[in-house]
């Protein structure tokens, strides 16, 4: 097993336990909502500290009921971390691209497969872009054979 497939297990695993040990240990069970957000547990201990406080904003959008609310949210999630996986991803893939170029450049060694085939193209499309080569200079000898002697 190599050593990112192990930190990985291990990252699970810690997830795994973030999200079953508060269920298992029974944190919460002496609250009425247990697993509320941290923005009703501020609201709260406000009221409970100053029962005449009056916030200072309200909400742009107000969700008709607590599901809607949980579904904007997942999908907020979502998009997230559908976002962050692009991210890493693409610069994965450009790392994976750049060792690549690195490994044929080093080596010297042909590509193979699409690979050899995407450069073959672009050698193919630098050679034909290139000017064409000026035409020799006539030498005199090859002209005066060329052509016949008209002044004698």
């Amino acid at each position: 097993m190599s050593r990112n497939a192990k930190i990985n297990g291990l990252l699970l695993l810690l997830v795994a336990a973030l999200a079953v040990l508060p269920l298992a240990l029974g944190l919460g069970d002496h609250k009425e909502e247990p697993f509320t957000g941290a923005d009703a547990e501020a609201e709260t201990a406000i009221t409970e500290i100053r029962p005449d406080y009056e916030p200072w904003f309200s909400p742009l959008y107000e969700p008709p009921s607590g599901e809607i609310e949980s579904a904007l949210f997942a999908l907020q999630a979502a998009l997230g971390a559908g976002v962050l996986a692009y991210y890493f991803g693409l610069r994965r893939g450009r790392r994976q691209g750049e060792q690549r170029a690195a490994a044929r450049a080093g080596s010297g060694a042909p590509a193979s497969g699409a690979e050899a085939t995407a450069d073959a193209d672009v050698r193919a499309t630098a050679t034909s872009a290139a000017p064409a080569p000026a035409p020799a200079p006539a030498h005199a000898d090859a002209t005066a054979t060329a052509t016949p002697d008209k002044g004698a």
